[in-house]
């Protein structure tokens, strides 16, 4: 849709798997503007591949399972309550969007086929093949569509949040032009930070913006320095976006191997190549120590053919993309950024605590996660706490005391000079060798203070608000909280 200025009940800013979800549990009487940075399927839900993690069967499996299984691999810094509440509420959010339509892989019987993966002790990973965000996504994006009370924005970018009288005004950008629109609740459901490095699994939008809105706004941005390197993105192509490798691909019995195509992970782990991804990622990181040598690989070629390109189609395509057939040889990998645990603090309602102000997804940080989050609990993640967000907004905007927002609207203000060129690859190489997996406190306190300059320069100066100075202000920010945290702590 072409943006028009005016209000809104809801306004959600992205189109992941928890903005989604949001707009399908909010009550249908509510007026919801839903924006797409880009197009509406591109988000780092879309490009999960796993699966999603659910206690589905309480004979082999636990809720206490789930839960030890999420604290172990978060280093039992997680918050045990927010934990409870997604492994026990989780379930009947996964089976709601199996009814919805989402085509879980089954076994022959009919039953849903479940997988382990890294940090799990039981199968409980359901999937559609390797590429299950995708299935998860268009599947609630065909849901959303059908909702009239829903307005979708794609090509959509928010500038900037300011407050209101009971409420926000968001500024956003659609194709170069500015509209005002105001909101009496906000979710922000916007992803991830991927861009602040210089390789990432994430896709080209993940820039942190809406933890630099909230951060303006006031919120408590907690644990930033809290990032999750997958070991085994692929590491043969030259982009700057990295495919994944899929943590399945080690549940299904993938061997690690260095330089020597040796196997390594028993120096460093009794749980192999099945540690958790932190472990993994750090495994190598010290096995690169040893060897001299940044060539990793991962070897599932002893299995059948059929059976791996049956498993695994996007993953068996892309790597014959690039030369590499995983069933004749070993895939190159290299951890690579690929997860944000910490984010906008939030209550297990998603509040932020600025009023009437919700995060959702990888841009929240509900406690979940600790440290290190165990794998295919993202997309749980989101299903769960998007859908609190929603039933708290139903909730509250129905109370008889409500009041809808409204005041004075900001002017639009914009201004006129092209942003320098080259500030984002500054910060990207700062972030790459201060905070990786194994950070250098020295290049942090050096690099904090060259990315506190770039973000005085692009608050202060008179720049033209595009997407792109949007963008390097959020990256600025996100770097600067990343490093403070990680030299504080």
């Amino acid at each position: 849709m072409t943006l028009n200025s005016g209000k809104y009940d809801v306004v959600i800013l992205g189109t992941g798997a928890s903005g989604l979800y949001a707009a399908l549990n909010l009550d249908s009487d509510l007026n919801i503007l839903l924006c797409s940075k880009a197009d509406l399927k591109l988000s780092n839900s879309s490009l999960a591949q796993g699966g999603v993690a659910a206690v589905l069967d309480l004979v082999h499996d636990s809720y206490d399972l789930h839960f030890n299984d999420t604290m172990i691999a978060g280093g039992q810094v997680n918050n045990p309550v927010s934990v409870r509440t997604l492994v026990e509420e989780g379930p009947t959010d996964v089976l709601n969007i199996y009814k919805m339509g989402v085509d879980f892989d089954k076994n022959p019987d009919g039953s849903l086929n479940m997988t382990l993966e890294g940090g799990h002790s039981r199968h409980r990973i359901v999937h559609h093949r390797d590429s299950t965000g995708d299935a998860i996504t268009t599947t609630l994006i065909e849901q959303v569509r059908r909702l009239r009370n829903v307005e979708i924005a794609e090509q959509t970018l928010c500038a900037q949040i300011s407050r209101a009288e009971s409420g926000f005004f968001l500024e956003l950008i659609q194709n170069g032009e500015q509209f005002l629109v105001g909101a009496s609740f906000v979710i922000l459901a916007t992803g991830g930070i991927g861009r602040v490095y210089k390789y990432t699994t994430n896709s080209a939008i993940a820039t942190g913006d809406g933890i630099r809105m909230a951060y303006e706004l006031g919120a408590n941005i907690k644990d930033l320095d809290y990032i999750q390197f997958h070991p085994t993105a692929f590491a043969a192509s030259p982009g700057r976006e990295r495919f994944l490798i899929s943590e399945a691909v080690r549940g299904e019995g993938a061997y690690l191997l260095n330089c020597h195509y040796e196997r390594f992970m028993h120096r460093y782990d009794e749980r192999l190549e099945l540690a958790p991804r932190d472990k993994v990622s750090h495994s190598i990181m010290m096995e690169y120590r040893r060897t001299g040598s940044d060539r990793f690989y991962l070897d599932i070629s002893r299995l059948d053919a059929d059976f791996l390109k049956q498993r695994f189609p996007m993953i068996y395509a892309r790597c014959l993309e690039e030369g590499i057939d995983l069933t004749k040889q070993p895939i190159p990998v290299f951890p690579c950024h690929h997860y944000l645990m910490g984010g906008i603090a939030v209550d297990l309602n998603s509040y932020t605590g600025v009023p009437r102000l919700y995060a959702v997804g990888e841009c929240s940080n509900t406690g979940v996660h600790g440290k290190n989050r165990l794998a295919s609990n993202s997309l749980l993640e989101a299903l769960v706490f998007s859908k609190r967000a929603a039933k708290d907004i139903n909730r509250r905007i129905h109370d008889p005391h409500f009041v809808a927002v409204h005041g004075a609207q900001p002017e639009l203000q914009d201004g006129t000079a092209p942003l320098p060129e080259g500030l984002r690859t500054q910060i990207r190489e700062i972030m790459q060798k201060a905070h990786f997996v194994i950070p250098d406190q020295s290049a942090a306190e050096k690099g904090l203070k060259t990315i506190e300059d770039i973000r005085t320069r692009l608050q202060n100066g008179k720049f033209k608000k595009t997407a792109d100075y949007c963008e390097a202000k959020s990256l600025a920010t996100v770097a600067a909280l990343i490093l403070r945290g990680a030299i504080n702590r």
